[in-house]
């Protein structure tokens, strides 16, 4: 089954993929017009291109309208379009369900980016909570003068062991600073 066998029924089955999805703003809209008006003109001709150009009317109205155009024209139209489509927006082409959908059925063993590296599943207050923690560590060292507060340098310091080199010497060097402090 190649590109041009089936580009009508994965035009219908991308409409609304198409019609709901952001990408597809007015000036994408009207370059995938105008190259289907210019490139290919027994497609859709001038006046048909004034069309799917009116401003008046809402982009997600306007891309419908073509759409259900293109899948009256056959299967040359729908594959032009996607053509047109691949060429003018590569990020929208690749993310549509019909793709994914091919690349799911071509290649079954591979695996996700989301089986790669699984979210984590503690949320946004485990998040919120350590970095509270290395902030009210970082704080207390910082701006920690006195007796109660000396200990706080030899933590840093250990707490330097699993960090880049970077921020190794960023840390050792505050921790350097405050004992120097006192």
């Amino acid at each position: 089954m190649t590109d041009i066998d089936d580009s009508h029924e994965r035009l219908q089955r991308d409409a609304h993929f198409l019609c709901s999805d952001r990408r597809m703003d007015t000036e994408l809209v009207d370059r995938l017009v105008l190259q289907l008006n210019r490139i290919y003109p027994q497609i859709l001709s001038d006046k048909e291109a004034r069309k799917f150009r009116d401003l008046s009317v809402p982009t997600e109205v306007r891309l419908a309208q073509l759409l259900t155009f293109l899948r009256g024209r056959g299967e040359d139209a729908c594959h032009e379009f996607y053509r047109g489509l691949h060429i003018l927006a590569e990020n929208v082409y690749a993310g549509l369900p019909s793709r994914a959908t091919r690349r799911e059925v071509a290649d079954p063993k591979r695996t996700t980016a989301a089986a790669i590296h699984p979210q984590s599943d503690r949320g946004s207050m485990f998040f919120l909570s350590c970095f509270s923690f290395v902030v009210g560590a970082a704080m207390l060292y910082y701006y920690g003068e006195g007796e109660t507060f000396r200990g706080t340098c030899p933590f840093l310091r250990g707490s330097a062991a699993g960090f880049s080199k970077g921020a190794k010497y960023v840390f050792i060097s505050y921790a350097e600073v405050g004992r120097q402090r006192t």
